[in-house]
């Protein structure tokens, strides 16, 4: 049997945070290795304890969860921690900040116990949790914002025109599956598809895509 996910929970609502450490805690996948109010706190026991995944809120006093996300996962950092943040949806536009600092993904907290399950063992495997249809309110509310004011398409793009394709539906919030359906290619083609991306445009995953697509005004 595997070792279990460690998991850190950083919420400074305590019926909340309680909750979280009850559901996670009772998975036999799972582990809580720790719990928190504020993101200094967040910070200083992710790097004495060395979780597999931080769940972190975004408003918590101190340090808020962008910074303590940003100090954990930025580019910057040379062993990164896995961060899952958690957001009320009226507080989106800070989940686009989290997400450039350097989350893993982003889940709403309305959301019922097994998707956050499922977006702390995403998130540990290494891959991208991007709720398709919460991206695309995301990035609908904020487009004007989060596009380039002038056009930043790199000269030198190292993308084919099928891979330019894939990013931008990516870039909109589908999923392998939709993306798969749109293009009339199967999902094993898609995954390929995506890995070349990241690995061609030097980033971690489908987030860091999505917020390269609309920095480089490369999304439709």
């Amino acid at each position: 049997m595997s070792a279990p996910i460690r998991v850190l929970v950083c919420d400074d609502q305590v019926l909340i945070r309680t909750g979280l450490v009850t559901i996670i805690g009772a998975q036999p996948d799972m582990e809580v290795v720790g719990e928190c109010g504020d993101g200094e706190s967040a910070v200083e026991l992710a790097e004495r304890l060395r979780p597999d995944v931080v769940v972190m809120d975004v408003r918590m006093p101190v340090l808020d969860g962008i910074e303590a996300t940003r100090r954990l996962a930025g580019s910057e950092v040379d062993h990164p921690i896995k961060v899952l943040v958690v957001t009320t949806f009226n507080l989106d536009e800070y989940v686009y900040e989290a997400l450039r600092a350097g989350a893993g993904g982003f889940l709403l907290k309305d959301a019922p116990p097994d998707r956050l399950l499922h977006g702390i063992r995403t998130v540990f495997t290494g891959s991208a949790l991007l709720d398709p249809e919460v991206t695309r309110q995301l990035v609908g509310k904020y487009a004007a914002r989060i596009r380039p004011t002038r056009d930043t398409v790199p000269d030198d793009l190292p993308l084919t025109p099928r891979e330019l394709e894939v990013l931008r539906l990516i870039s909109d919030g589908q999923s392998n599956g939709e993306i798969a359906r749109s293009l009339f290619i199967s999902q094993e083609t898609v995954k390929t598809f995506v890995s070349r991306i990241l690995t061609k445009l030097g980033l971690r995953d489908r987030v860091q895509a999505v917020v390269y697509a609309y920095r480089h005004g490369l999304a439709t």
